[in-house]
């Protein structure tokens, strides 16, 4: 695989990526009543995946990547299961509460990886992450307390559930660093297109939305590609508490779009989803200034 060791060259390309990623809000937006198709939504993102990272591997690793699949072992797929339940709640988020919200529970996986980590791997929490958490944490009270609406509510606890679904992704990747990464994002994808399939079955839905929304879904699904693959290429260049701040992009990219009158949609957050974000951007920083004293670097193989 392509790896970038210019940590200049490297730098634009992890923004990039996280740009390519900020525009899923905005496609959910644009979508004809996402709420009303979520689990058509979930069948044609998790398709698209599924099939453009086996391309990707295919012509990465050539004929025999399918190998990869054999190597996943249990920590593979509690991670792609873990991921796939985080893509279905964050349509879930998204369609029952405000983009920002979804957005800012999403930033919050850092503390919730660091939490799984320190549970079941044992791993140790300084001083400084503790301090970091407890400010996520206040954030995060903060924006509860603005989600008092029913449908609020839900879409908040859906991207909780979101933000975790991906930090036991991030922790199974921790414990068994051989786990072939791409691979696993990939079974993700295929968890996400089986789960659909017997929802849109047991439901007696079709299979498939209108034309217009079905390709919004594989939309967002190959700019969820797009944007891992050119994160895997830059990641090894760059420590991780660069890597954390420069994933904020994503972040601050789709509450804008989302917000910007003239691609026109114009949802403002809310003073509590602002003040409440405010903790959650403040831990960040202090949370990527103590990666960088560690010294610590993270990539995605």
């Amino acid at each position: 695989m392509l790896e970038l060791k210019n940590p200049k060259i490297a730098v634009p390309v992890v923004l990039f990526a996280g740009i390519l990623w900020s525009f899923g809000p905005l496609v959910v937006r644009y979508m004809d009543n996402p709420n009303q198709v979520p689990w058509q939504y979930i069948f044609g993102r998790g398709l698209t995946i599924f099939i453009l990272l086996n391309l990707y591997l295919y012509f990465e690793e050539g004929i025999k990547f399918y190998k990869n699949y054999l190597k996943m072992g249990y920590s593979g797929i509690i991670g792609g299961t873990g991921l796939g339940i985080a893509m279905i709640s964050f349509i879930y988020s998204i369609t029952n509460t405000s983009a920002a919200i979804t957005l800012l529970c999403l930033a919050a996986m850092p503390f919730f990886t660091a939490l799984l980590a320190f549970l079941f791997l044992k791993e140790k929490i300084s001083l400084n992450v503790w301090i970091s958490i407890f400010i996520a944490t206040v954030g995060i009270i903060i924006m509860a307390f603005g989600s008092s609406g029913s449908n609020s509510a839900v879409g908040f606890v859906f991207g909780m559930l979101s933000s975790i679904g991906f930090s036991v992704f991030s922790v199974t990747l921790r414990w068994r660093t051989e786990t072939p990464k791409f691979t696993t994002v990939a079974f993700s994808g295929f968890f996400c297109f089986v789960f659909a399939t017997i929802m849109l079955l047991s439901t007696k839905q079709v299979f498939f939305s209108t034309s217009y929304n079905g390709a919004l879904f594989s939309l967002h699904g190959t700019l969820v590609c797009l944007g891992l693959i050119l994160y895997s290429i830059g990641s090894k260049a760059i420590p991780a508490a660069e890597l954390t701040l420069l994933s904020l992009t994503e972040v601050i990219g789709g509450i804008f779009w989302v917000w910007l009158p003239i691609l026109g949609i114009n949802e403002v957050p809310d003073t509590y989803t602002i003040v409440g974000g405010f903790f959650l951007f403040i831990s960040l920083i202090y949370y990527s200034l103590v990666m960088h004293w560690n010294k610590r670097h993270i990539a995605l193989n």
